[in-house]
């Protein structure tokens, strides 16, 4: 059960981002442990999702924000990206796969009534599930620069607009325009003399460091955006932003999806989950690091 719950997260991420795979799988997670009588368990899984979700997206350009940024300026193949994250990826899987072992060495016979979990679509909602998978499907060519994301963003767009306008209402805007404004900011900011001279000093030969110490407090999608203009060893940020994300609880903004479901879940559960998610992601981070 615990391989199931956190490996969906593991290997979702890779493709729908680690914040969607948390939105997705943690309240997935904490409606199957609850009709398991698990809740023991509710918090653990939490914190190893919410490791999966943050180390499975290191591998591909899509699995989270600033390494669809990096990799956009950085040039390089899909591959190429690919490679890079390759064996952390691989090492963070590894890792888990141990952690739960161990964690679940105890063995305990549960039941589950998966009856009242199943819904079947109408043919309305397989309609709408197959343009949104194709439309998926098209964004992906577009980071892999099959597509021109020009010709992608008009044809989601169009189809939107005659298949589910009211998506359209439910954005987060504020999001958007806080991305806008962060690149607004940083490029206003290499334009400063002064601080360009202090951001080159501290960042070059450094990156790696650099990337993993500014995430732990501004979080690594703006790290990223922040440290970029400074550095053309654009591998060592993406390995150092990505690494970032392990540490504090605002290291990766995803992080914040899963405290939001405990702390909503049982508030008691608060500092016990902050200590158990803090030691995990530092020990990860420690033996993560030294693959370098």
């Amino acid at each position: 059960l615990m391989l199931v719950l956190v490996f969906l997260c593991f290997f979702s991420s890779m493709f729908i981002t680690n914040d969607v795979a948390l939105l997705t799988f943690v309240p997935f997670a904490c409606t199957i442990l609850q009709k398991c009588h698990q809740e023991r368990l509710i918090v653990t899984a939490f914190v190893l999702q919410t490791l999966a979700a943050n180390l499975g997206s290191m591998l591909t350009p899509v699995g989270n924000p600033q390494n669809l940024y990096l990799y956009s300026i950085s040039g390089a193949g899909l591959g190429e990206f690919v490679g890079w994250m390759a064996p952390y990826t691989l090492v963070s899987g590894v890792l888990l796969l141990l952690v739960v072992f161990v964690l679940s060495a105890g063995k305990r016979r549960i039941s589950l009534e998966t009856e009242a979990l199943l819904q079947t679509p109408g043919a309305a909602g397989r309609k709408k599930n197959g343009i949104y998978l194709a439309l998926f499907v098209l964004s992906l060519l577009s980071v892999a620069r099959v597509l021109p994301w020009e010709l992608m963003l008009a044809v989601v767009l169009i189809v939107l607009i005659f298949t589910d306008r009211a998506v359209f209402l439910q954005m987060d805007y504020c999001l958007l325009f806080t991305f806008i404004s962060f690149f607004i900011f940083i490029g206003n900011m290499g334009n400063i003399e002064a601080v360009r001279s202090v951001l080159q000093s501290l960042v070059a030969g450094r990156e790696l460091a650099v990337g993993i110490g500014a995430s732990q407090i501004i979080s690594n999608v703006p790290a990223a955006m922040l440290l970029s203009g400074y550095t053309k060893e654009i591998p060592e940020l993406i390995v150092g932003t990505n690494l970032g994300g392990l540490g504090t609880l605002i290291a990766s903004m995803a992080s914040l999806i899963s405290y939001r479901q405990i702390t909503a879940a049982d508030a008691s559960c608060r500092k016990k989950y902050i200590l158990i998610f803090t030691v995990f992601n530092l020990v990860f981070l420690a033996i993560l690091y030294q693959i370098r």
